[in-house]
């Protein structure tokens, strides 16, 4: 679909994965599309200076990954060959092991910088699609009534650079969570978007570590979700080339330390032994690394009355969570879907049937994550919520030895599933039936290696 004569040009401000993805579905609709990237791209697997998080655990959820695979079909192929890890992990909440599930999904385990730089090559291997990065985009270009924005005004980080306006039909925002489209729609006579705030206070740092074959029986990844008894979290996750690298999460001011004991020790005190045993004799690979996150925020752009058409916001600019969930890319990826699906019912009232369509999209993982955060915080919550929560938290004791308990839960946590899902009541009635077996909180061992299903799926 070209959306109008002469208007086949296409901006995605912003070169991080949210915008690499947002530039190759644009590419099969517009004659041409050109990426706006601050930084300076590297043309190697190394972190850069503005996604700081690339330094931490990021989890690639199964819903993200089947996108992903989609718009880049061979990618975890691809991937793999390059060292990325696929296999099954341990996930412990609520006091213990979830039990695997019979046919557990294969998760892909790579860095974020090698994630970002096999997207990138690819979508800049399609012809159409261009880059300009070391840029900063200084505001946007609209019509004589600001019904419509028309452009971008952008300069180059170079010695002598002017000024220079590139035209398009669409811009899209893909900044991040910094975006500054808030300032230019109120500078163009249009409100900014309601914001939402839940502050969380959470910092957390992260080291490599050299992984060998016995570390866990070939288990990949380590996570272990905070309670509101013990608010520290750690996600350990195989990484390309024979590592690990260990996030360890903590809230509200208890921060692991960046000095080796302290870090060991902050280890240590997890709720299971499992990572601290791996990383008290592994050979360290980089020193810690730390990171601060202050709140999730979401920006309501569907609340607005009023949008300028040829302008739309994405990824992070829309909605950004706490990290250790690790549901920023996966879900920046169906945000993508949700923009495709849009275009091709055309171009008019394009901005109001985005957002309001996304809105449902970011709906879940922004349960899942303010939900757990409050429950953290001890926010006082109304009656429904709190029966809600004592019921969540007899399913997590009871997925410790029911796989389908396990199954279901782990397709909520991918975003195959809305959390709705876990009141189906052939669950409840399993809930029931496992807490009324089993009561006691201690943690489960392990689960036991399975055979693991073909990923991406969503079975």
């Amino acid at each position: 679909m070209k959306m109008q004569a002469g208007s086949n040009t296409a901006i995605v401000i912003g070169g991080s994965i949210a915008g690499l993805l947002t530039a190759r579905m644009l590419a099969e609709r517009f004659d041409h599309v050109t990426i706006l990237e601050r930084d300076h791209l590297p043309e190697t697997v190394e972190n850069r200076k503005g996604a700081p998080q690339g330094r931490h655990a990021h989890a690639l959820l199964g819903r993200g990954h089947q996108i992903m695979e989609q718009l880049y079909p061979g990618l975890t192929e691809a991937l793999v060959a390059q060292g990325a890890a696929l296999g099954n992990g341990r996930f412990y909440s609520g006091g213990g092991y979830f039990a695997r599930p019979q046919r557990a999904a294969h998760k892909l385990y790579v860095s974020r910088p090698c994630l970002e730089l096999a997207i990138r090559s690819r979508t800049l291997e399609i012809a159409n699609i261009s880059l300009i990065d070391n840029c900063d985009v200084l505001g946007l270009t609209a019509t004589e009534d600001n019904a419509r924005i028309t452009g971008v005004r952008m300069i180059r980080r170079r010695p002598g650079s002017a000024a220079e306006t590139l035209e398009a039909a669409l811009v899209i925002d893909a900044s991040g969570r910094g975006s500054r489209t808030p300032v230019w729609l109120e500078s163009l006579g249009y409100a900014r978007p309601p914001v939402e705030i839940v502050e969380v206070d959470m910092g957390y740092a992260s080291r490599l570590y050299e992984r060998t074959p016995e570390h866990l029986d070939g288990d990949l990844m380590v996570n272990l979700a905070p309670t509101p008894d013990l608010p520290i979290a750690c996600g350990m996750l195989a990484q390309e080339g024979n590592r690990w690298l260990v996030t360890l999460a903590g809230y509200f001011g208890n921060y692991p330390p960046l000095e080796e004991a302290g870090f060991l020790e902050f280890a240590r005190q997890l709720p299971t032994q499992d990572v601290y045993n791996v990383i008290s004799t592994a050979r360290p690979l980089s020193e810690p690394v730390a990171f601060r996150f202050p709140s999730n925020q979401r920006r309501r752009y569907e609340k607005l009355e009023a949008v300028p058409e040829g302008l739309l916001v994405i990824g992070d600019a829309l909605c950004s969570f706490t990290p250790i969930y690790g549901q920023g890319m996966s879900t920046a990826a169906m945000e993508v879907e949700v923009l495709q699906h849009c275009l091709q019912e055309g171009g008019v009232g394009l901005a109001k049937r985005f957002y309001k369509q996304v809105a449902k999209v970011i709906d879940i993982p922004w349960a899942l994550t303010v939900g757990n955060d409050q429950r953290l915080l001890k926010t006082p919550q109304p009656l429904p919520k709190r029966i809600l929560g004592w019921y969540i938290a007899r399913f997590q004791v009871a997925a410790r030895r029911d796989p389908e308990l396990a199954l279901a839960f782990q397709k909520v946590g991918n975003l195959f599933a809305a959390p709705t899902s876990l009141l189906h009541p052939r669950l409840v009635w399993r809930v029931f039936k496992g807490t009324l077996r089993r009561l006691g909180g201690e943690p489960s061992p392990p689960p036991s290696r399975v055979e693991p299903a073909t990923h991406p799926t969503a079975k």
